[in-house]
């Protein structure tokens, strides 16, 4: 019995060990997300600015890449060139939502960046990015034209992450 109040402990502790170890193998950019195949959340996002806002029935018919980001995200402007370049080539359709931010920054970083959003919806209390189930900012959803998620970037959209996860999606449902 004595030797159990050592040896259960010990157990115990090397249990939590092998737990943690495997959690450091997995990559974190590959956070589960629920609503992998299914509709898009319902929401109406008033815009930023004098833009159009945005809503769910504006992601219907066409594929579309959903963008959360905010002015005060380092790892958005990381990505913002990406985003350009995306927009500049009109291969998909772009919204943005702009997440718990204030407006003005928001709109000084676009005039200063450039703005490769066809529309934009200001999320101010983030209760969209809640439906959505957004860890952080910038996350990237693909929405196919009938309105489901297909597919969940967390982190900033990087060159690589286009080609091997964006593009072969998006030519498998038809755009790109």
């Amino acid at each position: 019995m004595r030797r159990l109040v050592y040896v259960v402990p010990v157990l115990l502790f090397a249990a939590l060990v092998v737990w943690f170890g495997i959690g450091l193998t997995k990559d974190p950019k590959k956070l589960p997300s629920a609503l992998i195949d299914k509709p898009a959340p319902d929401f109406v996002l008033p815009p930023l600015g004098r833009r159009q806002g945005l809503a769910k029935s504006d992601l219907a018919g066409e594929v579309t890449l959903v963008n959360f980001w905010a002015s005060w995200c380092v790892p958005c402007r990381i990505e913002h060139p990406i985003l350009m370049r995306l927009a500049e080539e009109g291969k998909v359709r772009l919204v943005g939502i702009d997440y718990k931010d204030k407006p003005d920054e928001a709109e000084k970083l676009l005039s200063q960046l450039g703005d490769p959003y066809r529309r934009i919806g200001a999320d101010r209390d983030g209760r969209v990015g809640i439906d959505f189930g957004v860890y952080g900012v910038p996350e990237t959803y693909v929405v196919d034209k009938a309105g489901r998620i297909r597919f969940r970037q967390v982190g900033p959209l990087t060159p690589e992450d286009w080609e091997q996860h964006f593009r072969p999606l998006l030519e498998e449902l038809g755009r790109s």
